[in-house]
């Protein structure tokens, strides 16, 4: 990346400030070692959740509950965030952060479990937004199964789509890089979907369901 061009990145990400609760949460998140979302990237997401005047929405990968924040804070008064995580501590984490935050709690959900194995029971067309930021390895599944719960109009984001910026690299083949690299281009060519890559953060993959 260039000097013009980091500095457009940094300016960019810095364009919203953090507040206490998400200030808190991102420290949660170094600690559990869970990582989170760009302050760029999660004012996006908030953004999207906006837009689209979202009712229902659905994370996977809970973390220490960044991206639920800034998620929670654009949709609906009354929308409801249903977050999926694998590990326990970490939905923990992501309910304090949405406490301290003085989100009601009858506004998230949170299920601890494999995404694979809690993903199909969940509704058909049901969502206006489905956030995927879980194992890499399981992404392209889980691409499949969040195109199955979006209703048409609805949007897929995909975090941390860059790779640490390894993905635009083709000498990069380790598998990782490679999962995601599969996933951009399944997207770019799926009729299903309207994609777009954002170089916000990690990058976020988006993907309006048609």
């Amino acid at each position: 990346m260039s000097t013009d061009k980091a500095a457009s990145w940094a300016y960019s990400e810095d364009f919203r400030s953090l507040d206490e609760a998400l200030l808190r949460a991102t420290d949660r998140s170094e600690q559990l070692g869970c990582g989170s979302v760009s302050a760029g990237t999660g004012a996006l997401l908030q953004l999207l959740a906006a837009a689209l005047r979202a009712t229902a929405v659905v994370e996977i990968g809970t973390g220490a509950g960044v991206s639920g924040l800034w998620l929670l804070r654009g949709m609906s008064p009354d929308g409801v965030l249903t977050t999926i995580d694998s590990e326990a501590e970490h939905q923990r984490a992501a309910k304090a952060a949405f406490t301290e935050a003085g989100i009601r709690p009858t506004r998230a959900r949170t299920i601890t479990g494999r995404a694979s194995e809690v993903l199909p029971r969940l509704t058909d067309a049901a969502y206006d937004l489905v956030l995927v930021d879980g194992d890499p390895l399981e992404l392209a599944e889980h691409v499949e199964q969040a195109l199955r719960l979006l209703r048409p109009g609805g949007v897929l984001a995909v975090a941390h789509a860059l790779g640490h910026d390894l993905v635009p690299d083709p000498a990069r083949r380790d598998e990782v890089t490679t999962a995601l690299r599969e996933v951009a281009r399944t997207l770019r060519e799926d009729a299903r979907v309207l994609p777009a890559l954002v170089p916000s953060g990690d990058g976020l993959l988006l993907a309006a369901r048609v």
